[in-house]
């Protein structure tokens, strides 16, 4: 795949409590720190994503009593699904796995961090409508396509790469250095959204 200078590669939620042991841990998700490494210099631009929530954050089933992951709560922006308590500041969990070393970074974008609502895209909150402020950061640096990794594939990279689309990307995902969670059938509802909004799947074989 040729790659332009239009091009970024944005790395979202490669954490430790999302990777094993960790709080949250998306099943094999530190298999995708390879493979992120392996296809990174390609890219002249890369950026990062970070799970940054507080105490007592409204996705965490601790903050609404009788209530256990997994569950659903109505919300002001909509319905919830909990979690629990996950990539909370300051903590061992929230910080990017060391073994994932992309010095070369130029942004690490933090979300998810207003405890009244939870962001699985990098782009908006859930409310769809609430901006993290990376569309105008891409805008300004001009870029045009971006390519997605990490975790988990069928939420927070998966969510990233429609909002990239609806905000007028091109959009990739590089479907081997993603892990998915897949509850509910939610691996199939990202892919058929995929298909439907033209966001593009391809292997990290086509860096090599």
């Amino acid at each position: 795949m040729n790659l332009a200078r239009h091009d970024a590669l944005i790395v979202v939620d490669v954490q430790n409590d999302f990777c094993p042991g960790g709080a949250l841990p998306v099943p094999d998700g530190d298999a995708v720190i390879d493979v992120i490494q392996r296809i990174a210099s390609r890219f002249e631009h890369i950026l990062l994503t970070q799970d940054w929530h507080p105490p007592g954050h409204c996705s965490f089933a601790s903050s609404y009593p009788g209530r256990k992951p997994g569950d659903a709560v109505k919300l002001a922006c909509g319905e919830q699904r909990l979690w629990p308590d996950h990539c909370v500041q300051g903590t061992c969990g929230a910080e990017l796995h060391p073994h994932l070393k992309l010095p070369q970074a130029e942004l690490i974008l933090r979300k998810g961090f207003r405890k009244e609502i939870d962001s699985y895209s990098a782009f908006f909150e859930n409310d769809h409508t609430t901006p993290t402020g990376l569309v105008s950061y891409c805008r300004e640096r001009n870029f045009q396509r971006m390519f997605f990794a990490g975790l988990a594939y069928d939420f927070c990279v998966g969510f990233s790469a429609l909002d990239a689309r609806t905000a007028g990307f091109e959009a990739v995902v590089i479907g081997d250095a993603c892990r998915a969670i897949d509850v509910e059938g939610s691996v199939a509802a990202i892919e058929s959204d995929f298909a439907r909004h033209q966001v593009v799947l391809t292997d990290s074989s086509q860096f090599v």
